[in-house]
């Protein structure tokens, strides 16, 4: 991956382990409202990439392509920080959902179709539709969730995370792990699939869609409707 100057022969490195820059893209743009560019994912990746070459050293023990993972991801996520990546209008959309999905659950005593979702938001199929593809982005926690009312208190610094002898941390986190486990099994099959695809076996959504035989625009809706379900189950705990 060097030159005979020794310096670093990018042209080699981007046949390498472009695929890879590509595919760490493309899992993270499905958490992502749609005004981020795939692109300037992938632009920042490959300078994590080339930090990652200049970085590493063999004798530290970890694979090459292990350590540069990590630093593509880090250098995706700084490209994020520095931008206005989540717009007021991807929350608002997705806690409407999730407020409409709470009501009907509480009601119906079941996970509501998407049709039931949509007539509870007063909008047809079509417009919910869109809805969700706004809300794609959505995360099972945000950092508003962790704030105090006047938004100047984290959580983290008013509930202080012990050590493994705080047997009252170690209650409630196995009582999270296991209301999460019920929220996701509670799901619909449909969704339940997207969900494991993409977290448990790593596919991004353009390939999910193959296996399911829909758009890739079409499993965004799925796992933003899916994550609004869980959080909607959540409620307790965010």
């Amino acid at each position: 991956m060097y030159t005979a100057q020794g310096t670093l022969d990018r042209s080699e490195a981007i046949e390498r382990y472009g695929a890879m820059v590509r595919r760490v893209a493309h899992q993270m743009i499905a958490r992502l409202p749609p005004n981020v560019d795939v692109d300037d994912l992938i632009q920042a990746g490959m300078i994590g990439l080339f930090d990652a070459m200049s970085r590493y050293d063999a004798a530290g023990g970890a694979q090459f392509e292990t350590f540069a993972v990590q630093r593509v991801r880090g250098a995706m996520l700084d490209e994020l920080r520095g931008a206005d990546w989540m717009p007021r209008s991807v929350r608002k959309a997705q806690r409407e959902i999730e407020q409409a999905m709470r009501r009907l659950e509480q009601s119906l005593m079941r996970p509501p179709s998407e049709a039931e979702v949509a007539a509870e938001l007063g909008l047809d199929i079509g417009a919910y539709h869109r809805m969700l593809g706004d809300a794609r982005g959505s995360q099972l926690l945000y950092l508003d969730d962790l704030g105090d009312r006047d938004g100047e208190d984290s959580w983290l610094d008013r509930n202080e995370v012990g050590d493994s002898d705080d047997p009252v941390g170690v209650v409630h986190d196995q009582r999270f792990r296991e209301s999460l486990v019920a929220a996701i099994e509670n799901l619909p099959e449909r969704e339940k699939y997207v969900m494991s695809m993409y977290y448990e076996q790593d596919m991004n959504l353009k390939e999910i869609g193959a296996v399911l035989g829909v758009t890739e625009s079409r499993i965004s809706q799925l796992h933003s409707q899916a994550v609004a379900r869980i959080r909607a189950n959540l409620k307790e705990w965010i």
